[in-house]
């Protein structure tokens, strides 16, 4: 088993920066890919971004990229998203996930691949 715990979100107008950290306990973190999804009320949950077990890959969904980074410090077992220019679009409870992963390089970008989750942090944009 995996524990999860988000922190870090908040109320922020549009255009302020938000650093979400998950923290991981129960098992060998580096060899967990992580994600991070987010869930706008009414609307499905959707893959925002996401980093490989090694750290060397990332990936974002478009509607973050250029804006968001994901970064991991396996030392620390935990996840971090830096999130900057943030829109009122950004509004939702965010979520981290983790799934083992025997490819070090790999990432994941459906809520599917991932079988363990925090309990969401909400993040409040507003205009």
């Amino acid at each position: 088993q995996v524990q999860l715990v988000e922190s870090g979100g908040g109320l922020v107008q549009a255009g302020g920066s938000l650093r979400l950290s998950c923290a991981a306990s129960g098992r060998t973190f580096s060899n967990y890919a992580m994600g991070w999804f987010r869930q706008a009320p009414g609307k499905e949950r959707e893959f925002v971004s996401a980093i490989s077990s090694s750290g060397g890959t990332t990936a974002y969904a478009d509607s973050v990229k250029g804006r968001f980074t994901i970064s991991r410090d396996n030392a620390k077992n935990t996840v971090y998203l830096q999130m900057n220019s943030l829109k009122p679009e950004d509004t939702a409870v965010y979520y981290c996930a983790a799934q083992w992963s025997s490819y070090a390089d790999s990432t994941y970008d459906h809520r599917s691949r991932y079988d363990y989750w925090g309990q969401g942090t909400q993040v409040t944009v507003s205009s």
